[in-house]
Parts: structure tokens; C-alpha cells; sequence
């Protein structure tokens, strides 16, 4: 089926969004290429392989060191014309976003966007996106090749396989009007600890808190579990926590190991970008919300109460 998957990376890593897809991608083909772009970028190639990659393109080239979409779009256009990839499959980024739509006009192919899974039926491959507020799956096609499709962020775990791929650098052109344009600045989100993007734990909150002040007790007991802390829309809307750390259809997608949900209610619109951890456990004081419904604990009290509880006996048990 001849499937190219374009890895992202940042800060000299692979992005854990791009390497789920690729671990997806390989299940579905063992021939499976995946593409890095950048500068500096081939000993990234290792890492790649091992997750599912038989062979890594390694376009290293110092005019591709800024993050810009359009030199990616030239690189990726002509590997996809000249080696005849059917499909392309990127993890959705705000990078990603731009150069999957730059190369869908450019070669005037389908781009099939917020993808939650993708599957071969009948030899062809079919993507299946979430509608009516994520509460059913739809599948979607293409009528021609290549086949371009963006993932959701945070659908799929990478999965290292310890295989190793064939490493193959390729020859660098770009558009001369792709040359026009400098990166002038990139600005980076100051944090403490993981992003809810790559931790393993997420202790997330909701209106439920009672006030902002309440997510102080929510950064102790994600500290002490050595994760990550989150938020709900209306708590971010109401300009409590930090947009970057919204998790829910109209924010991000994470898929921890384990998900703790402190004073949310539990609507369809959190579910969908939680609903893929590996243990959900919520404390709730109201025994009827509906998050009780897809978790795998359910804690009914006062979350002022347990949370604080909860930390000492995780201090406790890590001797910290």
C-alpha cells in the first residue's frame, strides 16, 4: 500500500503523536516508510526505526532548520511524485496542519482530517472520524491518490518494537518561493514537569475545584505521581488554568496511563479527549455524574478532602 509517515520532531525528538501513528501505520503494512525533515535530524533515524519504520528518508539540510511548513511541502511532494507513496499520514500539529494542506493542493489530493483511527477493509484504507459531538464514528475515503490524512493528537500510544529501519538520505531542492520566508522567533511554553501530551499521569480539574486557587492541591498530587495537570473548557474559559492544558474536543487529546478527573462532571465533549486512558479514576461528590460512567474507579466525597489525603499516601509510599 506503500504508506509514507511524516515524523515531526521537537527539542531533538520524535513527536510522541507522530510515532503512535507510525506504530499504527506498521500493524497495518510491515513495509512502512516514515520521513524526518530538519537539520541535524539524522540520528533521530535510530529512534524511528523502532517503532514500527523499515525504512527512515532523512531530508538534513541546514534551510530546513526553521520549523516552516513550505520547504517540508517541496521535500514531501517530491519524494511522494517521484517514489509513488499511495498514502501519507501526519500527526495533527499546528506544523503538521499546514503541511498536509500545502501538499494536498500541490498535488491536488484528498486530505481527510481528525482522524481517531484508520483501518484496511477490502485492501482499501478507510478512516474513521468522530461527529455529532464525537458521540459516533463515521467512516470516511479517497477517491484518488496519494491518500492524505491527519490523525487526532493523542489517538494512538508509539509502541517500540525494537526493530531497526534502513536509513536513506535524500537530496534536498526547494521552490525558490519557498526560500521567501524566515522564521523571526519561536516561542516556547515555560512548564515544570511533562506536558499532558506526553505524561503517563494526568490529574485534571473542573468547576467542581470551587476557585482557582483549588489547582494548587492538584499540581501536589500530580508532582508527587510525577505527572502532569489539566483542565476542563469552563475552567479554562473562565480563565482559571492555562489554555494549553484543555483536554476535551475543543482542546487536546491525551491518553495517559492514568487519568484522575477532580470535579468533572463528565460531559460527552471531556470525554472524547480522555476517553483513551489507560485507568480513569474520578472523585466526584455527586454520585450521579456522568464521568462515573466510563471509569474505571469511581470516588464519591469532597475532593477538597481526598486530594490532599491522596498526595500524603503517595508521598508516603515514595518515601519523598
Amino acid at each position: 500500500m506503500s504508506i509514507l509517515v511524516y515524523v515531526e520532531h521537537h527539542e531533538g525528538e520524535p513527536v510522541k503523536g507522530a510515532l503512535g501513528v507510525l506504530s499504527k501505520a506498521a500493524q497495518l503494512d510491515d513495509e512502512v516508510t516514515a520521513l524526518v525533515v530538519g537539520s541535524g535530524v539524522e540520528p533521530l533515524a535510530e529512534s524511528v526505526g523502532k517503532h514500527g519504520a523499515a525504512r527512515v528518508l532523512v531530508a538534513d539540510d541546514p534551510s530546513l532548520e526553521a520549523a516552516l511548513p513550505q520547504p517540508r511541502v517541496d521535500v514531501l511532494a517530491r519524494l511522494v511524485t517521484e517514489r509513488g507513496f499511495g498514502t501519507v499520514l501526519f500527526a495533527a500539529t499546528v506544523l503538521t496542519a499546514d503541511v498536509a494542506a500545502g501538499l494536498a493542493a500541490r498535488l491536488e489530493a484528498g486530505l481527510n482530517w481528525d482522524l481517531v483511527d484508520f483501518t484496511l477493509e477490502g485492501g482499501s484504507l478507510v478512516g474513521k472520524r468522530a461527529a455529532l459531538g464525537d458521540s459516533v464514528l463515521v467512516d470516511v475515503g479517497w477517491t484518488s491518490e496519494p491518500r492524505l490524512a491527519l490523525v487526532r493528537s493523542g489517538t494512538f500510544e508509539p509502541v517500540a518494537n525494537g526493530g531497526q529501519a534502513e536509513v536513506e538520505r535524500v537530496p534536498v531542492e526547494l521552490e525558490e518561493w519557498s526560500t521567501r520566508t524566515a522564521m523571526v522567533e519561536q516561542a516556547h511554553e515555560e512548564r515544570a514537569g511533562p506536558s499532558i501530551e506526553d505524561a503517563d499521569v494526568i490529574v485534571a480539574g473542573g468547576r467542581g475545584l470551587g476557585s482557582p486557587d483549588k489547582f494548587g492541591m492538584l499540581e501536589d498530587l500530580a508532582k508527587a505521581l510525577g505527572g502532569a495537570v489539566a483542565a476542563t473548557r469552563a475552567v479554562v474559559d473562565a480563565g482559571w488554568y492555562p489554555y494549553a492544558t484543555q483536554v476535551g474536543q475543543t482542546g487536546r487529546s491525551v491518553a495517559p496511563k492514568l487519568y484522575v478527573a477532580c470535579g468533572i462532571s463528565g460531559a460527552i465533549q471531556h470525554k472524547v479527549g480522555m476517553q483513551g486512558s489507560g485507568t480513569i479514576v474520578a472523585i466526584n461528590k455527586d454520585p450521579n455524574a456522568p464521568i462515573f460512567e466510563y471509569s474505571d474507579l469511581a470516588v464519591v466525597g469532597d475532593i477538597h478532602e481526598i486530594v490532599p489525603r491522596l498526595t500524603d499516601l503517595v508521598r508516603q509510599q515514595r518515601g519523598a
